[in-house]
């Protein structure tokens, strides 16, 4: 049950005609998820949003198909070190496994919103395989996204701040007594809990004092507090002077009032649209977060939200690429199994999981619209169609074949431009399901 804490931001007007509910629940299948097939959108409507919402929101539901899936065997660290040609080669095809088992994850998954969920906290945590070398650890992180995701935003930044793949990637075993490594203190502030404006470069030193001796042992892999390397005298951080632990480094940020606000303004503009910690919405999120930092409940909140459903956020997300993938798949029947094609084809399209581009994750919405982006969306439609089962397609008159096109990958319907190529590309069913999985209408989130 939603608490009362959060019902001030959660009333959503409903309009009562089928054909608007049917879009607002196709809307939030593509926020909450990856897109809605058509028996499931039909299920759901008949059900009510706020059914729908209640039971995509329930992150403590059993997920049997995508949890069926057992991650794919990654060879221990200790067993093949970095520095050995084959030992790369392993950890690469590795890493395209890892990928295809998320990919699978998303495609088949019952609660989507615990993948959705993991692949934002991917981003927003973001560490790459190709600095921490080691996809076990990249697995490792990538459990903890699913896990923690959706619970206490505290549990969840530190169980990945505190993880190893992130200790590897920001240079943690660097960060030592006599000579504090600041990578670390200044990410989980600018990046991960409070954003610019919001911290002192007096507080990303006190910080990485703080932080000091926080390790990760590269054979067993274990993460502890070297205490020989730890600088255990006062700090001045955020305000409050203490002997701060990296714990309480973590716990600070994490739970500064700053914090509230930057959280919700990513989480608002994740499910929703873009908008800065002013914007009134983030404002309304951010007080309740604030109160209960329960971040399955700050999502739900989102979803019920009036400013949810309205056309400027209906409008305010173009998918990535990996949403995309996932979501074309979804709809088609199509799984990823052992395709590695895939991968090179989300490489080309700018968003390989497990290799985000830098510490601050993967950009949203104009970044994903330049032509070498659009040129790979058509090539991956493409081959998709040419596998795809377009029964539903081919079984409906040409005249009707848009149509069709629009039910099968729950698209409200197409504009003019569109329309007129898909009427034009009728007589192929597979032409008409390429243009239409690069048309504007269904590249939009």
């Amino acid at each position: 049950m939603i608490t009362t804490l959060w019902l001030t931001v959660i009333v959503v007007a409903m309009d009562t005609s089928p054909a608007d509910l049917r879009s607002r629940i196709a809307h939030l299948y593509r926020r909450a998820g990856f897109g809605a097939r058509p028996d499931e959108l039909d299920a759901a409507v008949a059900a009510g949003y706020q059914a729908t919402v209640d039971r995509l929101c329930d992150l403590g539901a059993a997920d049997p198909a995508a949890d069926a899936l057992p991650p794919p065997k990654v060879t221990p660290y200790t067993a093949a070190g970095p520095a050995d040609q084959a030992a790369r080669q392993t950890a690469r095809r590795e890493t395209v496994a890892l990928s295809l088992w998320w990919l699978d994850r998303m495609v088949v998954a019952q609660v989507p919103l615990r993948e959705k969920l993991a692949l934002m906290w991917h981003s927003h945590f973001a560490t790459s395989v190709q600095k921490v070398k080691d996809p076990g650890l990249m697995l490792a992180q990538n459990q903890a996204l699913r896990t923690l995701g959706g619970g206490n935003f505290l549990a969840l930044a530190r169980g990945v701040v505190e993880g190893a793949a992130m200790l590897v990637y920001l240079d943690a075993n660097q960060n030592r007594k006599a000579s504090p490594n600041e990578n670390l203190s200044r990410e989980l502030m600018e990046l991960f809990t409070l954003g610019i404006g919001n911290y002192t470069e007096g507080d990303v030193k006190e910080g990485a004092r703080g932080l000091t001796g926080l390790m990760v042992n590269r054979q067993s892999l274990a993460v502890n507090v070297n205490k020989a390397q730890h600088d255990d005298g006062a700090k001045t951080y955020l305000g409050k002077t203490a002997a701060f632990a990296p714990d309480d480094i973590v716990a600070t940020a994490a739970t500064s009032p700053a914090s509230a606000t930057y959280v919700a303004a990513k989480v608002w503009g994740h499910f929703a649209r873009p908008a800065g910690p002013g914007d009134p919405v983030v404002a309304e999120l951010a007080a309740g977060f604030a109160k209960d930092p329960d971040i399955g409940r700050l999502v739900k909140a989102v979803f019920l939200h009036p400013e949810f459903v309205t056309p400027a956020t209906r409008t305010g997300l173009v998918k990535q690429p990996i949403e995309y993938v996932a979501g074309a798949l979804r709809a088609v029947g199509r799984r990823a199994g052992t395709d590695a094609t895939l991968v090179a084809q989300l490489t080309a399209l700018g968003q390989a999981p497990f290799q985000p581009p830098d510490v601050g994750g993967w950009p949203q919405n104009t970044y994903w619209l330049n032509t070498s982006f659009s040129l790979a969306r058509l090539r991956f439609a493409s081959a998709l169609a040419g596998k795809a089962d377009v029964s539903s397609l081919s079984s409906a008159a040409p005249a009707d074949r848009p149509a069709a096109a629009a039910r099968l990958l729950s698209v409200d319907g197409w504009g003019p431009s569109t329309a007129a190529a898909l009427a034009g590309a009728a007589g192929d069913p597979r032409a008409l399901l390429t243009l239409a999985l690069v048309a504007p209408e269904y590249v939009l989130a």
